[in-house]
């Protein structure tokens, strides 16, 4: 049976004409299906869930079409919708929580780390066994999440300014008490009485809290990506899910062989790893996870790729996912892509980019400019999309 996946994004909303993060989310919500669509801590912000798929072809075609219905909503509105992990222009008095008592809660509660949350992730949730198996393969995938942040890092402008990282949004999310890197467990009753005492001693107010890279999801059987920034482009998330769902199934099935994940028990250098991607995205080096050395970004990618190419190729992804990381090192980051046009031309410019190639285009870089900017869709600008170069799924 194929093992499904599913995708959660999280979309900044936008002022058009001024590129300004703005607490629309509401009026926007209203036009949309909410089977789909909901809100999130702040009015800045929406969340998009997509079906569960087999294919990353099925998962590419309902995030394609979930982002153009979102994007129709927002025009409709004098707004836009943008994945990224932070917004380039978000005033510093952007906070605007949205009216639900849970959400007063967590901002009474966290102060300035909530006041501050006007980040976007995207999360992808891969089908397990059980629960048992979900919590026990965690700290064998681990290692590797890293390599995935640095694939989604698009977060290298905080309130107008560079902040010199490639995700800043994983600095600012990892303030959070239950962040972060996932400790090992036994299985889920070990995982869950943590769960419990985090509650109990008030450090969070229920498991819904629970923000760390990795977690058995409380609703559905599956295991739950946290780590990446929301992606601008959708082949990126697509990516990230084909990664994911290898990493995963390798992870089970070794399990279902050995009876014990293997794992070597030491995971203080996880958090640093993770710092070393948020930093240097897929321009600088990250932490290879076999030696804990750093080395250069693509280097590390490519390993991972010959890791899971058993994997790969068992799901049928193997050509879609090396081509898409292929083009990743090509094209560098997002936050690469965000920086080049900021130095070309400014922060306007960065978010034309962000719109454009959140609804499924690619802006025509040019070294000056004023707005608007040509936007052209994809494959007509010389960095054809996966879908106009070949197949999702290999013929």
């Amino acid at each position: 049976m194929s093992v499904r996946i599913g995708v959660e994004e999280e979309f900044h909303v936008l002022e058009v004409e001024s590129g300004l993060l703005v607490p629309r989310a509401e009026p926007l919500l209203r036009r949309l299906p909410r089977r789909t669509f909901t809100t999130e801590l702040h009015q800045s912000t929406v969340e998009s869930n997509s079906g569960v798929h087999a294919s990353l072809d099925g998962l590419y075609a309902d995030l394609a079409a979930t982002r153009r219905q979102l994007d129709a909503a927002a025009s409709s509105l004098g707004l836009a919708a943008v994945a990224a992990g932070t917004a380039p222009l978000a005033p510093a008095d952007s906070a605007h929580p949205t009216a639900d008592d849970r959400y007063h809660r967590m901002v009474e509660d966290y102060r300035t780390i909530a006041d501050e949350q006007l980040i976007c992730g995207a999360q992808v949730h891969v089908d397990v066994p059980d629960r048992d198996t979900a919590v026990r393969v965690m700290c064998e995938v681990s290692p590797w999440l890293p390599v995935l942040l640095a694939l989604s890092a698009s977060s290298p402008f905080w309130q107008g300014s560079d902040t010199g990282y490639a995700s800043w949004r994983t600095v600012l999310w990892q303030r959070w008490p239950t962040a972060g890197p996932v400790g090992c467990f036994a299985g889920a009753d070990e995982y869950d009485a943590t769960v419990r005492d985090l509650v109990g001693a008030g450090i969070i107010s229920d498991p819904g809290m629970i923000y760390y890279d990795l977690r058995p999801s409380a609703h559905l059987q599956t295991l739950e990506l946290r780590i990446c920034d929301s992606c601008p482009r959708a082949e990126t998330v697509v990516l990230v899910a084909g990664l994911f769902r290898a990493l995963v199934t390798e992870a089970c099935e070794r399990l279902r062989t050995d009876g014990v994940p293997r794992c070597e028990g030491r995971h203080e250098w996880l958090r640093g790893a993770s710092w070393r991607a948020a930093r240097s995205g897929l321009e600088g080096r990250l932490v290879d996870p076999d030696t804990h050395q750093e080395v250069p970004a693509g280097q590390v990618v490519r390993k991972l790729l010959t890791r899971l190419r058993p994997a790969l190729e068992a799901h049928g992804d193997l050509e879609t996912v090396r081509h898409l990381a292929e083009e990743a090192l090509a094209d560098g980051s997002a936050a690469h892509r965000i920086r080049r046009v900021a130095q070309e031309e400014d922060l306007l410019a960065c978010v034309d980019m962000l719109i454009a190639e959140t609804r499924g285009e690619r802006a025509a870089l040019r070294a000056t400019g004023t707005r608007p900017r040509k936007l052209y869709p994809a494959g007509l600008t010389g960095h054809p999309s996966p879908v106009s170069a070949r197949p999702l799924t290999p013929s």
